[in-house]
């Protein structure tokens, strides 16, 4: 590119998309949409105990400082000037929860991940205190019913178990945040005048929060017994929270001053990059779990067959609020992972589509991956993994695919949550995350759902949606928020291939195995770890 070319882009925007198994920076032309360079670094996950998932919130924020760099080199390497990016969005895991020190910036305990299960405890004690045991009791607040999933409880968990935090709460030194905080709060000046803050998507997934007055709940901040001054100040997910500072790790202080005006969950920002903006929507994400969203508009509908109630976004401070019906399954890209790092049958996660492939079948082989329990639709946390079915004649090849067809039957089961819950059936899914560069199981998504599947041909969908807020924000104002001035986004169907009874008995035979996953874990397991 010949420097007179370089500002026929225009006005730039970064987003951070900081991922259960890893971090991200990209950045997009303003204009057009298009993705113009990015890196990704990968996140290690702490596994201290059976059933705890940690992340460390240095680790993380390093990776976020990292993958700024190297971006902006690989930009200028490209001679894109980056004084051209003029405003920045994060997008983050949901849930997982930190707590750090506001007056040293050092975190006070690992992060807990947000399909971290050690809060069961916590969950069964709380709910000894709701009339009948009701997990649902405080629905029509937080749209959510109480589980181990949400930062609530992990944050309980903390106070009662660390004794440093406590301390530092007693001494008016705590912080609480999810992870968009502590990045937010870090990248503008940390100890040195960060901004504590979250947005309202990040908010409504904490349990602390009414999904109807967007404010923190003094009723459940009480029931939790959770001080409200820890809480982060709760904003818009597109507004100008902070600008960048300068950061010893950021070489060449690249970003400076760029202020930091998008934040969306991760789910929220793939809607939002998906372009769902119209009642009845969705879309479904493939990451580390699986979860798909359906835009219900400004009105907050609620579930009667275990789906999420959860705030959508809400583009502006004087914009409205949009609400969305979510089904989030725990394990579907981490399902991969696990048959890389756990059982070594593949090098790389690439491999378990080859293996699929070869297979063709899973010959009567089904996998429920319930590792974290079920999420949704049964919110049970009694179940664990298993694989059922097998034969001398299964060999890894197969299981292989009974793991890539387990991800499409959890989305199916949340597909007709959904379909029940709106009552209109949806003609098509659209699909994005990182497991959809995966064609075996895309094709097989459709044959599962009997419905087309739709990918768009750029699928970092979800830093798309927090560019598309962070650009859009008032005062930032360089990005258009309507479908019709951005350019048409190219997409790769797959059309269903086999007959809808096959898959109706197949899908049946699934049923059949996740019923045999639940009940396994008890409270009550015996105290010298013989059972484990």
């Amino acid at each position: 590119m010949a420097a007179s070319d370089r500002m026929v882009l225009g006005p730039l925007v970064g987003a951070i998309d900081q991922g259960t198994s890893s971090t991200r920076f990209l950045v997009f032309n303003a204009k057009t949409a298009e993705l113009l360079s990015h890196h990704q670094v990968e996140i290690q996950q702490k596994f201290p105990k059976e059933g705890w998932v940690e992340q460390e919130p240095k680790e993380i924020l390093k990776s976020v400082h990292e993958c700024v760099e190297k971006t902006c080199e690989k930009l200028q390497q490209l001679n894109i000037d980056i004084t051209n990016i003029k405003a920045i969005g994060v997008s983050n895991q949901r849930e997982t929860t930190v707590v750090w020190d506001k007056t040293t910036g050092e975190p006070l305990y690992n992060a807990i991940v947000w399909l971290d299960l050690r809060t069961q405890s916590t969950v069964e004690r709380l709910l000894k205190r709701i009339p009948g045991k009701n997990k649902a009791f405080f629905k029509f607040k937080t749209g959510l019913p109480l589980s181990t999933y949400f930062s609530a409880v992990k944050l309980r968990w903390l106070l009662d178990n660390v004794e440093e935090i406590r301390k530092a709460v007693a001494d008016g030194r705590a912080m609480f945040g999810t992870i968009d905080s502590w990045l937010i709060w870090s990248l503008t000046g940390g100890k040195n005048g960060g901004v504590h803050c979250t947005d309202v998507t990040n908010a409504s997934r904490t349990m602390l929060f009414n999904i109807h007055s967007l404010e923190w709940d003094p009723e459940l901040c009480q029931f939790f017994d959770i001080p409200v001054e820890i809480l982060p100040k709760v904003r818009s997910s597109s507004e100008i929270y902070g600008l960048m500072k300068i950061c010893p790790s950021l070489k060449s202080g690249a970003l400076t001053g760029v202020p930091i005006s998008g934040c969306l969950g991760d789910q929220s920002a793939a809607l939002v990059g998906q372009m769902c903006f119209q009642d009845g929507q969705a879309k479904n994400t493939y990451g580390t779990g699986c979860f798909l969203l359906c835009n219900t508009g400004q009105k907050s509908v609620f579930s009667e067959h275990g789906l999420l109630t959860t705030i959508a976004y809400k583009l502006g401070r004087d914009k409205p609020v949009c609400y969305a019906l979510e089904g989030s399954v725990a394990i579907a890209g981490a399902v991969v992972r696990w048959l890389r790092d756990n059982l070594g049958i593949v090098k790389t996660s690439q491999e378990v589509e080859k293996l699929a492939a070869e297979a063709g079948t899973s010959y009567g082989c089904y996998f429920v991956p319930a590792f974290s329990g079920l999420y949704a639709p049964y919110w049970e946390p009694s179940a664990r993994g298993i694989i059922c079915g097998l034969t001398q004649f299964t060999n890894k090849n197969h299981i292989a695919f009974a793991a890539l067809e387990a991800v499409c039957f959890q989305t199916r089961e949340i597909l007709d949550a959904i379909n029940k819950d709106c009552g209109i059936p949806l003609s098509q899914l659209q699909v994005d995350g990182g497991m959809t560069a995966n064609k075996v199981l895309m094709q097989l998504q459709s044959d599962i759902l009997c419905i087309p599947v739709v990918k768009p041909s750029m699928p970092e969908t979800t830093a798309l949606g927090a560019a598309m807020a962070a650009g859009a924000a008032e005062g930032v104002g360089i990005w258009s928020l309507n479908p019709g001035d951005l350019t048409a986004v190219t997409c790769e169907r797959f059309e269903p291939q086999i007959n809808p009874e096959e898959s109706e008995f197949r899908y049946a035979r699934w049923k059949k195995a996740v019923v045999k996953s639940m009940g396994w874990e008890t409270s009550e397991a015996p105290s010298n770890g013989a059972d484990k």
